[in-house]
């Protein structure tokens, strides 16, 4: 496994899920404190996500959790899996990724994706609609001129111009053909879909444009990874969240997390337990040397860059563990 993975850094996009019977402040706080423990297991990266108006989520402002995060930590890069462009200004994603990286000079990552609210109400509420994600590659293109100082106006984006802020495009849907054209670093999961991924991927190196950004493609591939002494408590890290995504896609809300024994004890209809099921299936999780061989399989796959770990759970205690051991696998 480590000549596999000499080569692959090994990151943590944290999504700052709530919990039941846990507040979403605690939520912001578990996010920061796990920040500062991956740092000291060697990770690479630590991101932090953005969601509006979802009762599982309390990271709604990620420029600013990024802020607390930099802040409690020494040397682990920071940065957003992501900023979701569409809704918001470039010139104002601009300039707080320029405070950002004028605060924490070489530690910020600027990870952007093309989604919009979560519910109408939500995308009402932010003055946007499912349409704005249309315009997705011209709102980049805008954002990185503020950086440049190529904005077609006389406006000067203080302190953006002239910083250097390494973007990342998440790439849902179009966001392959986006990140190629625009020559920038692209974040594509999850880890359950593998042919998709890989015809994402192909798809990016061969439509690859190089540029200022990067001179060559960078893949991050982004999934669920969960260890553990055993298959079955591995597996248990995972039904939390399984659960969640299923009751989401029947009932449309996303809750907080339920502990796994709850979850193993629930009644579902069968179209939950279909979702469910699929939630389950294809994550990489099982004992140290069942992910090692799995996480070989992914590399030798996708030639993959980067590997941006982005597991939940509601045993945080067992979640940290298995960052330490998927850290003693890949010898972060």
């Amino acid at each position: 496994m480590t000549s596999l993975t000499a080569s692959t850094r090994f990151s943590v996009l944290d999504r700052s899920r709530t919990r039941e019977g846990h507040t979403a402040p605690e939520a912001l706080r578990d996010t920061v404190r796990l920040a500062r423990e991956v740092e000291e297991l060697g990770y690479h990266r630590f991101w932090v996500s953005e969601h509006h108006g979802v009762p599982g989520v309390a990271g709604s402002a990620p420029t600013v959790l990024a802020a607390a995060v930099a802040g409690a930590t020494r040397t682990i890069r920071v940065g957003t899996g992501g900023v979701m462009l569409p809704n918001h200004q470039p010139l104002v994603v601009a300039e707080q990724f320029g405070v950002l990286e004028s605060l924490f000079p070489g530690r910020i990552d600027m990870g952007l994706g093309r989604s919009v609210g979560f519910t109408d109400g939500v995308r009402k509420a932010l003055g946007r609609d499912k349409g704005d994600a249309e315009d997705f590659a011209a709102q980049l293109e805008e954002l990185l001129g503020w950086f440049r100082g190529t904005s077609p106006t006389r406006v000067h984006a203080r302190p953006p111009e002239g910083l250097s802020v390494p973007p990342f495009v998440l790439a849902m849907g179009e966001g392959a053909t986006i990140a190629a054209r625009a020559g920038l670093p692209m974040v594509i999961g999850d880890l359950r879909d593998r042919e998709r991924m890989r015809r994402g991927i192909d798809h990016y190196r061969g439509h690859f444009v190089p540029s200022p950004w990067a001179r060559e493609p960078y893949v991050v591939v982004s999934g669920t990874v969960a260890v553990a002494a055993t298959p079955e408590d591995a597996r248990r890290l995972l039904l939390p969240e399984a659960w969640s995504m299923a009751h989401s896609r029947t009932h449309g809300t996303f809750p907080p997390l339920p502990p796994a024994e709850r979850v193993e004890g629930l009644r579902m209809s069968d179209r939950e337990r279909g979702f469910y099921d699929s939630g389950l299936a294809g994550q990489i999780a099982g004992t140290e040397e069942q992910v090692a061989h799995e996480l070989e399989s992914v590399l030798k796959e996708t030639g993959a860059d980067e590997v941006l770990v982005t597991t939940s759970t509601y045993d945080r205690e067992a979640l940290v563990d298995s960052y330490r051991r998927l850290a003693a696998i890949v010898g972060s």
